[in-house]
């Protein structure tokens, strides 16, 4: 944005520092001057100014000397525009808007009989336009043109002047039917989308609203009558239209901000008044149409409370030892446009100024005190602190599920809170509960997350695209969903792998990561929780249960004490296509605020004995409908009750069963294997606490252990 000192000194004529000084202080307190070029005597200076998004209001040389009024508590010299009498109209211009979601306010005032006028052709136009168009270096085109461009680099308001001849009946904003098509002031037939918002007459469209003019209701030399439009439209409604179309004009940079409700009228008069320079009249009163909706969230927001004290508690002390009173806060706020009036309690109520959208808050209204009041004017000291520092209440469960993870070989990483809409649609596990944003970024980031799997994905991607082979992620982070009125925030982990799996010895060949392995890893997570049932189960294709992001047959869903936990698997083929990942990627997510229920698994410490262990080896038969699990338990079980000194028990063969087979005359021919049956050999280590265990003793036990698993179908080998 490029601001001249000596427009902005018309307004602050009183104005006590320097070029320089000024564009210091300015930067001081957000309004950043990046560059300073010196135009020569009696013209000032030009500043490059870097305007953050949210301050639309200071994108005009007004908007900019309303900051240095504030930060100097200097008057500001009111934008004045001297209109002749109207002259009776024999009717009133119709205006009509039909899309009240997304057009607030619309001002339509008719010119007649002016003269339009090339300010290369015809000569000056405006004495003070040329002067500022030229040092702006700013393109002078016609005198109507002029007045809008000089409107929206005064006060920030966009407006647009139409041939009034080329109106067919009255104005409708309204969105685009479908079929409908518009060549804009840049000579492009546009076909024109149903969601789009446009300024129509009775018959055809004339603009796309907020974004830019039509072709066939331009002004030119031969225009005589003038409809000058100054309007509100919605922010979401102008950045879509303009994003659509693959335009970015001026008027569609502010409106997509935040345009001021008030400033329609007076943006009007001022270049109604230019145009009239150069000869014509008014016809009729201004028509100006509301929307009570808009308005009301807008230029009639309610007032809100605002506490001395809390300005003093969290600004802290200043370097000045008067500090910030309530006449300073006073003075701040009403220099930035509020209204405040005294009430009990709560020291003031404030009324926020219409062109300060970003105003929400009590803390709003104190960071406006202290930018103005000045950062650099605050001493250095540190917050005040009461209390104690308190642990969030599953921050050590947390801590161990992400020790688990980075034991597993899993970098923690952290993704964008926000998603687009097609990826939230996809990975929500509750559909239809997605939180929309009411002013997206961009539409990569339209809604907040419902699922970590699309960031996970998204990291994953961006890894292996760069040419990291093996890639192990999770992300610990809290999802949303619910309405605009009532978000829920819950936590979730997710898990994502891909590439080659670890090498248990040096003698193992490489294979990639499979199913498998992720199904270890939700597995030791599991662990850390104490829990009666965990099973994990699928579904057919067909069911249309398994998340859609997931491959419908290597997939699988975790489900703890009879509840779902959580999905994983492989990366639905659909997906990976559209993300260009040609290798298997693996991912999963857990919905930690269900496991958090659960009882944490505590590790219990003994001590270790002093006293010898001793190992004993059971060579057992068992049948091949036995799994390794139901032994294991049973052998827990009398770990727990019968044997206490049964300290720890593993595989360490397991082979199919084999009988020697005698040929007559006492020959031994090959084993052959007997169906039905496997060959276990289980190691047992047994040890006391407190002796030295005998002979007669370890028969007990190995006895006890022999019976234990006979009871699943086991037998020792005769």
């Amino acid at each position: 944005m490029r601001i001249l000192t000596t427009w902005l000194r018309s307004f602050l004529p009183q104005l006590p520092v320097d070029d320089r000084q000024l564009a210091e202080d300015l930067t001081l307190r957000g309004i950043a001057v990046e560059g300073i070029h010196d135009l020569g005597s009696g013209n000032g200076s030009l500043f490059e100014m870097d305007i953050t998004t949210n301050r639309v209001d200071a994108m005009n040389h007004y908007g900019v000397a309303r900051e240095a009024a504030a930060i100097y508590g200097l008057a500001l010299k009111p934008i004045l525009a001297q209109l002749p009498a109207a002259r009776p109209a024999e009717s009133a211009l119709s205006v009509q808007i039909e899309a009240e979601d997304a057009c607030g306010r619309f001002t339509a005032r008719v010119l007649r009989n002016v003269t339009i006028k090339s300010g290369a052709a015809d000569g000056p136009i405006s004495a003070e336009v040329v002067r500022y168009f030229s040092l702006l270096e700013q393109k002078q085109i016609l005198n109507a043109v002029d007045a809008t461009n000089f409107a929206w680099l005064a006060m920030g308001q966009p407006t647009h002047a139409f041939d009034l001849d080329k109106i067919v009946g009255g104005i409708v904003v309204r969105r685009a039917r479908k079929g409908e098509t518009l060549k804009t002031l840049d000579g492009v037939e546009r076909i024109l989308d149903p969601e789009d918002l446009i300024v129509a007459d009775h018959a055809k469209p004339l603009a796309l609203a907020g974004v830019m003019g039509g072709w066939d209701s331009m002004i030119t030399t031969a225009t005589t009558n003038v409809l000058v439009e100054a309007a509100w439209f919605d922010q979401v409604a102008v950045r879509r239209t303009a994003r659509r179309h693959g335009l970015h004009t001026d008027a569609s940079h502010r409106f997509e901000r935040g345009a001021d409700f008030k400033a329609a009228p007076l943006a009007s008069a001022l270049v109604s008044s230019i145009i009239l320079e150069s000869g014509g009249h008014i016809e009729g009163d201004l028509v100006d149409v509301t929307v009570p909706a808009v308005e009301r969230r807008t230029a009639k927001r309610k007032p809100m409370a605002l506490a001395l004290s809390e300005v003093h508690r969290l600004l802290g002390a200043t370097i000045d030892p008067e500090g910030i009173d309530a006449a300073s806060t006073e003075s701040i706020l009403k220099a930035l446009g509020c209204e405040l009036a005294t009430e009990a309690g709560v020291n003031w109520r404030v009324t926020l100024p219409s062109w300060r959208l970003d105003l929400d808050r009590e803390i709003d209204l104190i960071e406006e005190v202290a930018r103005v009041y000045g950062y650099n004017r605050f001493a250095n000291t540190l917050p005040a602190f009461a209390g104690a520092v308190r642990e969030l209440p599953n921050a050590s469960v947390e801590d161990s599920l992400r020790q688990t993870l980075r034991s597993a070989g899993f970098h923690e990483a952290i993704s964008s809170t926000f998603a687009s809409a097609q990826d939230a649609a996809e990975t929500a596990p509750q559909p239809g509960l997605v939180v929309p944003l009411g002013n997206p970024l961009s539409e990569e980031a339209g809604v907040m997350r419902p699922s970590l799997v699309p960031g996970m994905v998204t990291m994953i991607a961006g890894n292996l695209h760069r040419d990291v082979a093996d890639v192990r992620l999770f992300e610990i982070g809290a999802v949303f969903s619910g309405t605009t009125d009532r978000v829920d925030e819950r936590p979730a982990l997710s898990i994502g792998a891909a590439g080659q799996a670890p090498q248990s010895g040096p003698h193992q060949q490489p294979r990639g990561l499979d199913f498998y392995d992720l199904k270890g890893v939700i597995e030791q997570l599991l662990t850390r929780f104490k829990t009666k049932s965990v099973y994990f189960d699928n579904f057919p294709a067909e069911a249309g249960i398994t998340p859609p992001w997931l491959h419908p047959y290597r997939a699988s869903r975790v489900v703890v004490e009879g509840i779902t936990a959580g999905w994983f698997g492989q990366l639905h083929p659909r997906v990976a296509a559209a993300r260009k990942l040609k290798e298997a990627v693996l991912v999963g997510e857990l919905y930690l605020d269900r496991l958090f229920q659960l009882p944490v698994q505590k590790p219990a410490v003994r001590e270790l004995s002093r006293f010898q262990p001793v190992r004993r080896d059971f060579s057992l038969l068992v049948p091949s409908s036995v799994r390794w699990a139901e032994i294991d338990a049973t052998l827990h079980s009398l770990a727990g009750s019968g044997v206490r000194e049964l300290v720890d028990w593993r595989v360490r063969e397991v082979l199919p069963d084999t009988r020697p087979d005698t040929k007559p005359g006492g020959e031994t021919k090959q084993e052959k294997t007997v169906s039905g049956e496997y060959s276990l050999l289980l190691g047992a280590t047994f040890q006391a606490a407190d002796r030295t265990l005998r002979d007669e003793e370890l028969q007990g036990f190995s006895q006890q252990l022999i019976e234990a698993v006979s009871q699943v179908g086991a037998r020792l080998r005769s």
